[in-house]
């Protein structure tokens, strides 16, 4: 059964969500079933992806959208605490998704740790597709490829430790300006790229990581490559704890473990921390919307 949670009363889209659900005759798909109750929409639920968000508007600051975000995703985390699975698996995609990630987490203090993701794979992928395209590669040769830290203009896409064809990217694509400039700021910078050009967010690309992101956690990953999911920090790699921090994962495909012991520049050591630093002002910032760890 697929539930559809309605954030907005009001909201008039849902009916054609439905629909083209509906069309899609997804064979798994037994019933959709929309509602605006949080205890309905999450009652014994193994999945939770937590899609919906306000949008950054012009003229507002960060740290308002935390805190109107934090109205949505408080109620939810309570839900999920409450009315969910036993195993039930959570993947924040609404933005912004790390700090919204920790603020359900807080009020969810059933759910263990490792059972909370938000999303970095729509990095991921970018990422990826920009080397292969700068090395004339399929997008298929580039593995190990990280996303540390937020879902935001601070993230460091680490081509350190990513390869092409199973050589370091450095082998590939020997310019080391373009690696630690133009490639990383049109990373960083792809989603706002993606709105100028279309006047909306992005929308296929970002339903695909969705996927790629839950196909990643539920199927055991290859031993060459690791992928990039936002998880619950436990100070791997010096990060601060309890953020939801970009990490590079492999699962077994039942539980996700951080890779460990990767290689850092300090070029890459400097990026993290900014990252960092980021996540941690964001933590602050919603420091009233978060339930205190008993």
């Amino acid at each position: 059964m697929l539930r559809l949670l309605e954030i907005e009363p009001a909201m008039q889209a849902l009916h054609g969500v439905v629909m083209e659900l509906d069309d899609c005759a997804f064979p798994l798909v037994a019933g959709i079933e929309p509602t605006s109750s949080l205890r309905t929409a999450f009652e014994g639920t193994s999945w939770a992806l937590l899609v919906g968000s306000v949008p950054r508007k012009a003229g507002m600051e960060r740290n308002d959208l935390l805190n109107i975000n934090g109205g949505i995703f408080k109620p939810q985390g309570e839900a999920i605490n409450a009315h969910a699975a036993s195993d039930v698996r959570v993947l924040v995609v609404g933005n912004p998704c790390n700090t919204n990630c920790l603020i359900a987490r807080s009020h969810a203090p059933d759910v263990p740790d490792e059972r909370w993701f938000a999303m970095t794979r729509l990095d991921q992928n970018r990422a990826m597709t920009q080397l292969a395209q700068r090395a004339g590669e399929p997008v298929t040769e580039v593995k190990r490829m990280a996303i540390w830290g937020n879902h935001s203009a601070t993230q460091f896409p680490d081509f350190e430790n990513a390869t092409i064809g199973g050589k370091p990217v450095s082998d590939r694509i020997p310019e080391l300006d373009w690696l630690q400039g133009e490639f990383i700021t049109t990373v960083q910078q792809r989603g706002a790229a993606i709105i100028q050009a279309r006047g909306a967010s992005s929308a296929a690309s970002a339903a695909s990581a969705v996927i790629d992101s839950v196909q990643s956690i539920v199927t055991p990953t290859p031993a060459d490559d690791f992928v990039s999911l936002a998880v619950v920090s436990h100070g791997e790699y010096g990060t601060p704890e309890g953020l939801l921090f970009g990490l590079p994962v492999r699962s077994d495909g039942s539980r996700c473990q951080v890779v460990e012991g990767l290689p850092h520049s300090s070029f890459a050591q400097e990026r993290i921390k900014v990252t960092a630093d980021e996540l941690e002002g964001e933590r602050a910032a919603v420091a009233d919307l978060l339930q205190p760890a008993s």
